[in-house]
């Protein structure tokens, strides 16, 4: 397991080891006479002895003391221990806070007042002072935090927690901090004020993990308490942690150095070093899928982390507790003729529940080496052996993706299928033939996250194959339901290689067959989900090529399911923001259609949405999409001509994009968020012709447009972002009349979009971009007369606008875009009248079919003064 961190030097000697006089007095105590008793203090105690003696200690053992004979023994400690390197003090048994001071119970101890408990208990001062006249070093370990000595009735803990009223107020649950004690360290099995397990077995959790590590070679004895502390956090599922206080002058080893860490080990100690914050991440994802701690944090340490932003890695941890969930389940019900290979695949199965994702490996490897021998030796064990050792290999291959560990998995999984192969498919049973088809699904899913599409498309192509195939010979609908899917999974791989007509053909079949599914097995409302996807889907690719109408119709048919399911399950949250997804697609569309009133009502229905997801969980991911909400409906209002109210919009948007980027500005999403919200204010000031405000919005654009592209110049959607800073801030520039700079702005921009469209030309977005640079530039040139300059860049904006303006009639913004073109146009043309008329008539028609944006009316206006102008110069 690739770890963080390096584990602290390891020094000590066997030599230096034997030299130390070590004493150690372990006191246990099991019948209280008044309180309630407990089960295992003085199986601890003796433990402790046995892991003590092996250790070089010589150990006193005192157990069912009353408090004068527990005093005597600290006494006889002082005496005969005077003078040793090492002294150390164990307590098993119930301890309590009094007003402050810890106290430990002697079994004669006695709650029926404050003033009988204070008498009849033992102070751990006068413990610690034995210690502190004994030795140079001394330790003091305490498993008294045990819950509830004064009830009558049975518990699983070592503290106090509840008391009649007068006691009560006076004692606290646990023990309480020390304080820094010179050359002492202490540690209590649970934290400060907590209560700690007695434990089921023999032994508590406490003492059970001491025994087990005290005697870990080489480690230094804080380092020891840190394995103790995390083996008992994880095997409690984080109820409870250690506490260790310490004052050591020098650094402490038990036993000598000898090799490395064993991987459970190391994986501990790892855990000790992640954040409060963090820990509770993990213990919230762990809790949510049923699993340990040490598996998720074996995933967390393991994998790099640091470039993830909050919601990056909270998703990462959560695909590793969903790999973890299935290859336990796997584990546990996967059979094998082979007593050995199941033995093998039962301790691999305990080494992934302890985080040791390596150990588990390791055994499974062991596993499929037994059938590997035993198919070649016996051939007529052959099929039977090679598919034993796939669903090996297969385990392996989840273990490593709960792991994260992306390259293991996918040649586990690569090898699985070449198993399959030699096996044959006649040879496979249902179950192999699922188990079959979810490792191509696996090895599509993991080569799409480690960004190989190639490999991915081939998956999933596989896949397809190989769900038809399924779907031919066997009647289970969920594998129709599958073949679907994997059509879906297939055709988002087309989509990121730009084949847009072989993706719509794939999410059509996929709508087809989920249409007929959910019609002949209504029950199944996950497949309702999964129709409402694939009309998602299409809408996307439809809008990308530009067929509105048809894109518009595939959202409505979306948002007709998810309705129907939200009012199904009204309160659920994963419903509800699915709803609120298609609402601005639709919203989107319309806004492109210059449809502004439908735009309006979609972001505002799905505004109305997240503000109630977001007050009833207020998390980074539903504040974002609150923002994002607030900046579309400036977006439509800006379109509207309502400068003042888009401006009331986008500055809701960003004061909820600062908030988040203060809470975590490592995260570049968010970084890039708040770019642009910062744009889109400068643009409602620039409506406003507050010039200063707007370049000072439109500069704070820049900086973080700027920092974002510097950090990943491959990252096509950052320098988009650049290069439109950089427009918005010579835009601007050129209101102030400063024009130099405002070209040289626009001529930097120039430089990205054509790089991007150089890339894929086939992007309409980019290409978009390219012929408003162009625009903006002419302009520019032709106010300085350079007239040869802004011939050349309005007739290569004019040749953009008209291609997509043709490709898609109904597109009211390209169309519109092309009306500025021929205005622009007009200045160098050689026949203006011509050009300008041609403008007038596509601002009339999209007037006349309700498509022009009321900002842009007065462009008639404009149009027709200036065919007037030219008119009356003829005459």
């Amino acid at each position: 397991m690739r770890l963080l961190f390096a584990l602290l030097l390891t020094i000590a000697t066997t030599a230096t080891a034997v030299a130390e006089r070590r004493v150690a007095l372990v006191m246990a105590d099991n019948d209280y006479r008044l309180v309630r008793p407990l089960a295992n203090p003085i199986h601890d105690g003796e433990a402790m002895e046995a892991a003590l003696k092996k250790l070089g200690f010589e150990v006193i053992l005192e157990t069912n003391r009353d408090l004068r004979r527990m005093r005597r023994a600290l006494d006889d400690f002082r005496e005969d221990a005077k003078g040793a390197d090492v002294a150390l003090v164990y307590f098993s048994g119930h301890g309590v806070e009094i007003s402050g001071d810890n106290r430990l119970l002697p079994v004669d101890a006695d709650a029926s007042s404050v003033d009988q408990l204070d008498k009849t208990s033992l102070p751990l001062e006068e413990v610690r002072d034995a210690v502190a006249a004994t030795a140079k070093v001394g330790l003091i370990v305490l498993d008294a935090c045990r819950s509830d000595p004064f009830s009558a009735s049975s518990g699983d803990g070592r503290g106090a927690t509840s008391l009649t009223k007068d006691v009560a107020d006076k004692v606290k649950p646990g023990l309480g901090r020390v304080g820094r004690a010179e050359n002492i360290l202490f540690a209590f099995s649970a934290a400060p004020g907590e209560t700690a397990a007695d434990g089921t077995g023999e032994n508590s959790p406490f003492t059970t993990a001491l025994t087990k590590y005290l005697a870990t070679d080489g480690l230094e004895i804080r380092s020891v308490l840190t394995l103790v502390q995390q083996e008992v956090y994880d095997l409690s599922r984080g109820k409870q942690l250690p506490y260790v206080e310490s004052g050591l002058p020098k650094l402490f080893f038990a036993a000598a150095a000898k090799e490395q860490l064993p991987e459970r080990e190391r994986l501990l100690l790892a855990m000790a070093d992640v954040t409060p914050e963090m820990r509770g991440e993990v213990e919230q994802i762990a809790s949510d899928a049923d699993m340990p701690l040490a598996p998720l944090y074996g995933a967390l340490i393991s994998s790099d982390a640091s470039h993830l932003s909050a919601d990056s890695l909270n998703a990462r941890l959560r695909e590793a507790a969903d790999a973890f969930v299935k290859v336990r389940s796997e584990m546990k019900t996967l059979a094998s003729d082979d007593p050995q290979v199941a033995e093998l695949r039962r301790q691999a199965e305990e080494q992934l529940s302890l985080g040791a994702f390596d150990g588990a490996r390791a055994l499974l490897a062991k596993a499929a080496d037994i059938d590997n021998v035993s198919r070649q030796a016996l051939k007529v064990n052959f099929a039977s052996r090679t598919l034993s050792e796939a669903a090996t290999r297969f385990l392996s291959g989840g273990a490593a993706r709960a792991d994260l560990d992306y390259t293991t998995a996918i040649g586990d999984f690569e090898t699985v299928l070449s198993l399959y192969g030699e096996a044959g498919q006649t040879s496979l049973s249902l179950e192999q033939a699922d188990r079959q088809s979810r490792t191509l699904e696996e090895l599509g899913i993991l080569y799409t996250t480690v960004g190989n599409v190639e490999a991915a498309g081939r998956a999933f192509t596989a896949l397809l194959t190989n769900l038809e195939q399924r779907s031919r010979q066997e009647t289970d609908p969920s594998v129709k339901r599958d073949l679907a899917i994997s059509h879906i999974k297939l055709a988002n791989i087309k989509m990121v290689q730009g084949d847009l007509p072989t993706s719509l053909e794939h999410y059509e079949a996929a709508r087809d067959m989920l249409q007929d599914l959910t019609a002949s097995v209504p029950d199944e409302k996950s497949w309702l989900g999964d129709l409402a996807m694939a009309n998602d889907k299409i809408g996307n690719v439809l809008a990308t090529q530009g067929d509105v109408g048809a894109a518009a119709k595939a959202y409505q048919q979306s948002l007709s399911i998810k309705r129907k399911l939200v009012d199904a399950q009204p309160n659920s949250a994963s419903l509800l923001r699915d709803l609120t997804i298609t609402y601005d697609e639709i919203g989107d569309l319309a806004r492109t259609a210059g449809q502004l009133d439908g735009a309006q009502t979609a972001f505002e229905e799905s505004l109305r949405i997240r503000l109630v997801l977001a007050e009833n969980k207020p998390d980074p991911e539903r504040q974002r999409a609150v923002s994002v909400s607030h900046e579309r409906i400036g977006d439509v209002l800006r379109e509207r001509g309502d400068a003042a109210g888009a401006l009331v919009a986008y500055s809701k948007s960003q004061a909820i994009a600062e908030e988040l980027v203060r809470h975590d500005p490592n995260d570049t999403d968010l970084k890039r968020d708040l770019s642009i919200s910062y744009a889109k204010i400068g643009n409602a000031l620039n409506d406003q012709e507050n010039w200063p405000a707007a370049l000072a919005s439109y500069q704070q654009a820049l900086a973080v447009a700027r920092e974002l592209a510097a950090d990943d110049p491959g990252n096509t959607d950052w320098q988009r972002d650049l290069s439109v800073c950089l427009e918005k801030v010579a835009g601007v520039l050129d209101a102030q009349g400063d024009i130099r700079s405002a070209l040289q702005n626009y001529q930097d921009s120039l430089a990205i979009v054509d790089r991007l469209t150089k890339l894929d030309p086939g992007n309409s977005d980019w290409q978009r971009d390219l012929s408003i640079t162009l625009s903006e530039i002419g302009m520019l040139e032709t106010r300085q007369r350079h007239f040869e300059g802004s011939r050349k860049a309005f007739e290569a904006s004019l040749g953009i606008r008209q291609k997509l303006a043709q490709s898609d009639p109904n597109n009211a913004i390209w169309q519109f875009d092309l009306v500025q073109a021929y205005i622009n146009y007009a200045y160098v043309a050689k026949d203006p009248k011509a050009v300008l008329t041609k403008a007038l008539n596509l601002t009339l028609d999209l007037d006349r079919t309700g498509r022009l944006a009321p900002r842009d009316k007065p462009t008639i206006k404009y149009l027709r003064g200036l065919l007037a102008k030219l008119n009356a110069g003829k005459k």
